[in-house]
């Protein structure tokens, strides 16, 4: 039997998107703005669930790797915003590890990652975490987040991981819902 590689490509919008755009997000107000338009996106085009997230260099601004949630699109239950954010960024900077070569990388997230996700972060080598809606907001609307520790934020701290909550927390609830309004498949509900 001969299996297919995995290979899950972004949607071509993201291209089109990210080439209007300068490469360059010095505060985490921006980085949220790009991360949020291209949940918004993910949405207005159907692509997948109401989710995006990109990995920054927080040094200088410079965004690394975006990605949308890509679930429904795929048919891959691992194609979360963000593993397709830190997959593209490892792969782009040739390390597994982000903090190699001195580089402090950010994970800018629209909604605050699932049980999936957040066992990937510490493994990534991110430096900080940023998130828009929290875990309850996903499952206000149907999403089912899996199960987290409780207090995960202050375990990502003591791992040396900053968590930055709720960054324009109504505007990314307003996606989530925008989802659920436009009939999106709820599909770990």
């Amino acid at each position: 039997m001969k299996l297919n590689p995995i290979h899950i490509p972004l949607p071509d919008w993201v291209s089109h998107i990210l080439s209007e755009k300068e490469y360059f997000f010095p505060s985490v107000a921006e980085r949220m703005n790009l991360v949020l338009e291209l949940a918004a996106q993910n949405v207005k085009h159907a692509t997948g669930g109401p989710f995006a997230a990109a990995v920054f260099d927080t040094r200088t601004g410079r965004l690394i790797a975006p990605g949308v949630n890509l679930v429904t699109s795929s048919n891959c239950s691992l194609a979360h915003a963000e593993m397709a954010a830190l997959a593209l960024a490892q792969q782009k900077l040739g390390c597994y590890n982000l903090s190699e070569n001195n580089l402090s990388c950010q994970l800018v997230s629209s909604t605050a990652p699932c049980a999936m996700c957040l066992g990937a972060i510490p493994w990534s080598g991110i430096s900080s975490l940023v998130c828009g809606a929290r875990d309850e907001d996903a499952r206000a609307i149907g999403f089912d987040e899996g199960d987290k520790p409780d207090h995960w934020i202050a375990r990502l701290n003591q791992r040396g991981i900053e968590v930055i909550p709720d960054v324009q927390r109504e505007k990314a609830r307003s996606i989530l819902q925008q989802y659920l309004d436009a009939g999106g498949c709820i599909y770990n509900g």
